[in-house]
């Protein structure tokens, strides 16, 4: 597969428009770095975890609010914030203006798919005013990709039950986890040369090799 280092991709209901900096494709370490710019009111569509990802966030321009593990800071621009594995957060544009920052996955090839996926949903008129899909595709897509994105609500226990039925009904009814039509980009730009050199000289630390 051709880099994707360039591709763009839009959420219009989340406010996010993000290009690829560094493709997990290409990256002998899988990470996956983006540039990602936000609307005045944009948001993530939930709070949840990455069970075995490291995200990053360095702030460009205007603030962000982070919200991990039940507590929130404000992050301006130069400011970084790591986020392990595991941990549950939450983010938003805190500056009442549009906002950017650079984003780091690790590792990220998986990410990058889901992300993919979700905003194409969005901008096809698939999701609901947060970015969610309808309840059988979400299914669909969080049991696909529960490797890389566990949403909190609702509760462990209800998902744990209802998921698995809805999403087999919903693969029944035609959901895919995975649309590839989806995921091409809007465009494909040139990257900002000074981007990609913040993107490699503040990247996360490579994970330790496995025993």
């Amino acid at each position: 597969m051709a880099s994707r280092v360039g591709w763009v991709n839009e959420n219009p209901v989340t406010q996010e428009r993000g290009a690829v900096l560094i493709d997990p494709g290409d990256d002998p370490d899988g990470l996956f770095a983006g540039v990602v710019e936000l609307g005045s009111e944009a948001r993530v569509a939930g709070e949840h975890f990455h069970p075995a990802q490291h995200e990053r966030f360095r702030v460009l321009s205007g603030a962000l609010t982070l919200k991990l593990e039940g507590v929130e800071r404000t992050l301006t621009a130069g400011e970084i914030a790591d986020i392990p594995a595991g941990a549950v957060h939450d983010w938003w544009n805190a500056s009442g203006a549009p906002a950017s920052a650079l984003v780091w996955v690790d590792p990220g090839l998986r990410f990058l798919e889901l992300i993919s996926t979700l905003f194409g949903l969005a901008r096809t008129g698939r999701t609901n005013e947060k970015g969610m899909p309808d309840p059988l595709q979400l299914a669909v897509i969080a049991t696909e990709f529960r490797d890389t994105v566990v949403f909190t609500s609702p509760p462990p226990l209800v998902q744990k039950l209802v998921l698995g039925p809805l999403a087999a009904l919903g693969r029944v009814r035609g959901r895919r986890a995975v649309y590839p039509e989806l995921q091409e980009p809007l465009e494909v730009v040139v990257p900002d040369p000074e981007l990609i050199d913040l993107a490699e000289r503040f990247r996360p630390a490579a994970r330790p090799a496995g025993p």
